[in-house]
């Protein structure tokens, strides 16, 4: 088992505007333990990815106070887990959602890309979510630490 250096939690409103802001903290997190700087902005953009498809997909697109995005970080001595919760409206089929291609807000101009981006960019992804009970999303990014 690997050796937990340190974590954090936070939760924001599910405002485009905090995608960057989620970005950015992620990075400077996982900047104590010092990764290439092309593995964090791959992680940077993993991150990206699911916060905004939290923020366009949970609630409908509706952005407000009141629906709010989950993000937590683990971080090891070269390893970063992060788990980026909505408590939105779930998807039916995870396995279908995970298509390349696949979206299911096509009037939005979505590419149906964000999950094949994150798990092109990181070294694990899974998915839980429920219908009505919104989504978890975990990735794991392995690092070559800087000597």
């Amino acid at each position: 088992m690997m050796k937990e250096i340190n974590r954090m939690c936070m939760e924001f409103p599910a405002k485009s505007c905090n995608e960057g802001f989620a970005r950015s903290v992620v990075a400077a997190f996982a900047a104590q333990i010092d990764p290439r700087f092309d593995e964090l902005s791959d992680l940077r953009t993993a991150v990206s990815e699911g916060v905004t498809n939290a923020i366009v997909h949970a609630y409908n697109g509706i952005q407000g106070e009141q629906n709010m995005v989950k993000l937590e970080c683990v971080l090891y001595k070269n390893t970063i887990e992060i788990t980026i919760t909505d408590f939105g409206k779930g998807i039916e089929d995870v396995m279908q959602a995970r298509e390349p291609l696949y979206t299911t807000a096509p009037e939005m101009e979505r590419s149906g890309m964000g999950f094949t981006i994150m798990e092109t960019f990181t070294d694990d992804l899974f998915v839980e979510s429920k219908p009505g009970a919104g989504t978890k999303v975990f990735l794991r990014k392995v690092f070559t630490v800087n000597a």
